[in-house]
């Protein structure tokens, strides 16, 4: 009995003892990523003057300035922020929209049908997502320009439609979440494949879609490489290109607390839509990792 008693108190300090560590690892990791926003929201508070002393924890009042200065357009020169504004949000929530709708709908048609290629289809389709998009580019460049969509926001969201990463995880998800009886039932009922599509698989794949949601959205908000290749005029760029465009102004006119306050206001919109569908995201990573 007493060694029995000895086991079980030496088995809970045991578990104690992990979850003490558990805790402290964890809230070691989140003080490390949560402390470079503290970092960017302090810095966007102070001026230049301030910046270039070194950091300091404690906030500035130099934020309604910055931002003044900014939205006046104090920089080396005017830049229409709020169109930039407009711009990445349209392009990332039309791409998130697509990418998640069509990479769901081809993960649903590589599990659901059988067909003589279905194996090829999939292999192919992993093979794709381990070639860069900078491998492209050129091809991708001349592309746009023989079909004159140049300067346009066509190919920054219509090519989203083929997002191979996106697929492979709704696919993992299916697998766990998307049972092929409840498919042969729909069908049994006379129901059409797009209505079981949009009405059965749709509502069963909601967290997976949200947080793919996320990453396609934050991907398209922070992309600059090929924005920066196929827009041109002022009013139609995004966002990380007009910081690119404020940190290389002329030294003389340079302003860092305005590039921190920039970046402040480029990041507020990230954090917003992650709120929103924050409590699909732990869900579909757990649901989506169960056969991965």
């Amino acid at each position: 009995m007493r060694n029995d008693r000895e086991m079980k108190v030496k088995k809970g300090l045991d578990v104690r003892a992990r979850r003490v560590i558990a805790y402290i690892v964890l809230i070691l990791i989140s003080f490390l990523c949560l402390f470079w926003f503290y970092v960017l929201f302090i810095n966007a508070t102070r001026s230049h003057a301030e910046l270039t002393k070194g950091f300091t924890p404690i906030p500035g009042s130099n934020l309604w300035i910055n931002w003044k200065n900014l939205s006046a357009g104090r920089a080396a020169s005017a830049l229409p922020i709020w169109y930039g504004l407009f711009n990445s949000f349209f392009i990332s929530t039309l791409s998130a929209a697509l990418c998640t709708y069509f990479s769901t709908m081809t993960a649903y048609a590589i599990h659901a049908y059988e067909f003589k290629l279905k194996k090829f289809m999939f292999t192919f389709i992993l093979m794709i997502m381990m070639i860069p998009t900078q491998v492209t580019a050129l091809g991708f460049l001349q592309l746009v320009g023989k079909m004159k969509l140049d300067d346009s926001f066509i190919p920054l969201i219509i090519p989203s439609i083929a997002a191979p990463v996106t697929f492979f995880y709704m696919k993992q998800y299916m697998e766990s979440a998307l049972p092929l009886s409840l498919i042969e039932a729909a069908r049994i009922d006379g129901s059409g494949e797009f209505r079981t599509f949009n009405s059965i698989v749709i509502p069963l794949m909601k967290p997976a879609i949200a947080v793919q949601a996320i990453f396609t959205f934050v991907s398209s908000w922070n992309n600059y490489f090929t924005p920066a290749l196929i827009l041109h005029t002022d009013r139609k760029k995004t966002l990380p290109i007009l910081i690119a465009q404020l940190r290389s102004t002329d030294w003389l006119k340079f302003d860092m607390g305005q590039v921190y306050a920039m970046i402040v206001f480029s990041i507020l919109p990230i954090i917003v839509i992650y709120m929103i569908l924050s409590k699909h995201i732990v869900q579909g990573v757990a649901m989506g990792s169960v056969k991965g």
